[in-house]
């Protein structure tokens, strides 16, 4: 017996929380006025525990930069909660986030744009102990501390240095060590490795993987790449057209998934046996829907061969546990009752 599975649990060892989130964008339509929205995130519901790590896959537009970014508080919600350590900073004030921000580490996916220019390595990493008032002798500590860790080494050969002066690798560290440098309890990476040669994306993988052990982190890695999640996470949760339609332990997902959506990407992971350069790969047709106007019932049906009329067109589905710990958002799995 399937269970259908509706509400999130606050659990005692979960370090963020998400209930029913939405961000919408309001936008103009046409030169006479009225409005719309785009559902960039439009209900995502998920527990992120201490020292956890997940993998947000999904493809472009899907709306995870956008989830990433909210969670962050640099995009405030339009609707849902969000719960760090048991508080709810939903519609908490700027002037009281700043202990929330203190908790949290960014590594963006372009890690050039992410520098400041016309700062040094040093500076770059001193201007958030700074903001925080930490003394100057702790400051110059954890700067060396953070450069050591993400294997800037010598140190002192890179304080001095720009960011230009840096090579891409680099530069990625660089934005590690100052995602970590405020002994941060969550760090959210967006793409970190989507703009580096494939010869240096796992070492940064990597090196993320062993700084969230090392302190206990926990990190949302946010990719559209499935092939590198199972280097990196514990769970996967595949997000399509603003909603979460998949979620499941890393290893049981990849090797059994179950929305469709989550089957297409699969597929399109680029395979180097030579064996398969005439298999045929399966890859759903169509575009993404608009999120301005997306589709009614499940938001994939019209790129679905699987859809059934009357039931995937007009009611969304919710989620099904099929198995213990892997749920999907389709009405594939639903009992003969439903």
């Amino acid at each position: 017996m399937l269970v259908i599975r509706e509400v999130i649990e606050m659990d005692e060892d979960a370090l963020l929380v998400l209930k029913d989130l939405r961000k919408w964008y309001k936008i103009k339509k046409g030169m006479f006025g009225g409005t719309e929205f785009v559902r960039a995130v439009d209900g995502v519901s998920f527990s992120l525990r201490r020292g956890e790590a997940i993998s947000l896959v999904g493809e472009s537009g899907s709306g995870k930069t956008t989830l990433g970014r909210t969670i962050l508080g640099l995009e405030h919600p339009t609707g849902g909660k969000i719960f760090f350590e048991g508080r709810d900073i939903t519609e908490m004030k700027p002037k009281d986030m700043a202990w929330y921000r203190r908790q949290t580490g960014f590594v963006q996916q372009d890690p050039f744009g992410a520098l400041p220019p016309f700062m040094t390595v040093m500076r770059i990493l001193e201007e958030p102990l700074i903001i925080n008032k930490i003394e100057k002798k702790e400051r110059r500590e954890r700067i060396y501390k953070a450069l050591s860790e993400v294997r800037l080494t010598p140190v002192e050969d890179y304080l001095k240095k720009y960011p230009h002066m840096l090579s891409g690798g680099q530069q990625q560290r660089l934005v590690i060590a100052r995602a970590i440098i405020l002994n941060p309890k969550l760090i959210i990476a967006d793409e970190p490795v989507s703009m580096l040669d494939a010869s240096v994306r796992i070492e940064i993988l990597t090196l993320l993987r062993e700084l969230q052990r090392r302190h206990n982190l926990s990190i949302i890695y946010i990719t559209h790449d499935l092939s590198t999640t199972r280097y990196f996470s514990e769970w996967i949760y595949v997000m399509y057209a603003g909603k979460i339609i998949e979620k499941g332990l890393t290893g049981e997902l990849l090797k059994n998934p179950l929305h469709p959506y989550t089957k297409s990407l699969l597929q399109a992971i680029p395979d180097p046996d030579a064996k398969n350069r005439f298999v045929i790969r399966e890859i759903p047709p169509g575009e993404p829907p608009s999120l301005v106007n997306p589709p009614s019932g499940c938001r994939f049906h019209p790129r679905c061969i699987y859809a059934k009329r009357g039931l995937c067109n007009v009611k969304e589905p919710p989620e099904f546990e099929v198995e213990k710990d892997h749920l999907v958002s389709c009405w594939l799995y639903a009992d003969s009752e439903e």
